[in-house]
């Protein structure tokens, strides 16, 4: 098993993903949520993030901060997942779990970080998979990278 982070712009269907690989018996944390940020797309607790990666050998972690490249080397792979501009603020816009991106000014945000923050995601990916796939096709490739889960 590996350490996994599944990293992608807002829409993208990370946590979706996620609550799929943890279907499947996978350890897995959700940035996003339960405190590993500020709560404002800030940077990973950093001190939290450490201590996972050094004690576990075994999770997917998904998230897109401005700091997690500092913590690459301490993952198997990075899995960049992408799709088209359009199809992003489509998924945010229906979305009912998470209310980033029901404002234009949102939208607007995702548009620019699609065009500034994903060519240095993808430097920083050891793989890439469109997000368009079905979930579970998506969650097939991650498994295959991580391995059985423990």
């Amino acid at each position: 098993m590996a350490r996994v982070l599944i990293t992608g712009m807002s829409g993208t269907g990370k946590s979706t993903v996620l609550e799929k690989l943890a279907e499947r018996g996978y350890r897995t944390v959700d940035t996003d949520y339960g405190g590993w940020t500020d709560g404002r797309g800030g940077p990973w607790d950093a001190a939290r993030m450490a201590e996972l990666l050094a004690t576990a050998s075994a999770v997917v972690v998904s998230g897109t901060t401005e700091d997690q490249g500092r913590f690459y080397d301490r993952f198997e792979h990075v899995v960049l997942l992408s799709a088209p501009v359009d199809v992003l603020i489509d998924r945010v816009r229906q979305r009912s779990n998470n209310p980033y991106g029901h404002s234009a000014e949102e939208q607007q945000q995702i548009r620019q970080h699609l065009a500034d923050v994903e060519p240095l995601l993808r430097r920083g990916a050891t793989v890439e998979m469109d997000a368009r796939m079905p979930v579970h096709r998506l969650a097939d490739a991650i498994s295959r990278l991580a391995g059985e889960p423990s």
